[in-house]
């Protein structure tokens, strides 16, 4: 089986076409961790991530307030296997020099246990203190020392992309990706300039939220509605109204699973493959880890990529 790879920029690092998305790992927060899964879990996932070919892990020094960088570096030493890391700066107020991201680095570096990290991405487009020309600057800088091997940036407008891609081209730097909310159930970057200008700047899309919070495995139908907990229980698109809404995508994307003998979760990560975007799902178990690595080796034809296309042109 071919896994298929993707390069970022001209001669920056080539990553598996599906990443692993680590927040769930270590953040107590949002996902809980301690609770219902813990290390043992996000260790097998690991493992089971690297076992199915997919070598490529998206974190941030936000998530689990460092504790995902953390064991993203463990595992990494404990199997001796080394895999591909992204992480993210936070652009929090009070941190307003260039030498504020150096020790950001420094810091990441120190919790993954790594020289150099693969891609170093700006979480989100705050500039509070500091301008995006500092910002880009600090980050060419890291470039040259060999610190990162490529720069990313996450929720940017196609506007603010332009500009940090102009800060880094003035120092012969490519701008590597930006990391947006991406999926067959939210299509607004196909909108806003945000894809159109990526692709005319040669910036890949990494998307988060790929299946759009599980809607997209099938698992949520309005057969056996049950009202959501948590975070989904202020999501519109967890109502019974918005399941029957999505119920046309979910039975086309049985339907095409049957073909290829996939999930409906692996083929909606296939269309995000078919658009040169690289999808990041998450994973907290080896099972979801698997499931995630099962989008790559295969292809949708064309034309059911456009009939997924069709079917989800309103979201």
């Amino acid at each position: 089986m071919t896994i298929q790879t993707t390069t970022l920029a001209k001669d920056g690092p080539t990553l598996t076409s599906v990443g692993i998305g680590t927040w769930a790992w270590g953040d107590t927060l949002f996902w809980g961790y301690g609770k219902d899964y813990g290390v043992s879990q996000v260790r097998d996932a690991f493992a089971a991530t690297l076992d199915a070919g997919v070598s490529f892990f998206d974190t941030a020094e936000v998530y689990g307030l460092g504790e995902s960088e953390s064991l993203l570096g463990q595992f990494m030493k404990e199997f001796g296997r080394p895999a591909q890391i992204a992480t993210k700066y936070f652009p929090v107020p009070w941190r307003f020099t260039s030498q504020s991201v150096s020790d950001a680095l420094t810091a990441s570096l120190k919790r993954l246990q790594v020289e150099q990290i693969e891609l170093y991405q700006v979480h989100s487009p705050f500039s509070f203190f500091m301008s995006q020309e500092t910002l880009m600057n600090a980050l060419a800088d890291e470039v040259q020392r060999g610190r990162i091997a490529s720069v990313g940036v996450s929720n940017y407008s196609a506007e603010q992309m332009r500009e940090a891609h102009g800060y880094l081209a003035a120092r012969g730097i490519p701008l590597a990706v930006n990391q947006v909310q991406y999926s067959l159930l939210e299509r607004k970057i196909e909108r806003n300039g945000v894809l159109d200008t990526a692709r005319e700047l040669g910036v890949t899309i990494l998307a988060y939220s790929p299946l759009a919070q599980g809607l997209l495995t099938g698992k949520y139908t309005p057969e056996n509605y049950v009202k959501p907990t948590g975070a989904r229980s202020l999501d519109p698109r967890f109502s019974k109204g918005g399941l029957e809404k999505i119920a046309p995508v979910i039975k086309l994307l049985r339907q095409l699973g049957e073909k290829y003998d996939r999930t409906p979760a692996q083929v909606a990560l296939n269309w995000l493959i078919a658009q040169g975007v690289v999808p990041i799902p998450g994973a907290k178990t080896a099972q979801q880890a698997q499931q995630n690595a099962g989008a790559l080796g295969w292809s949708l034809t064309p034309e059911e990529v456009e009939q997924l296309d069709q079917v989800t042109r309103g979201f």
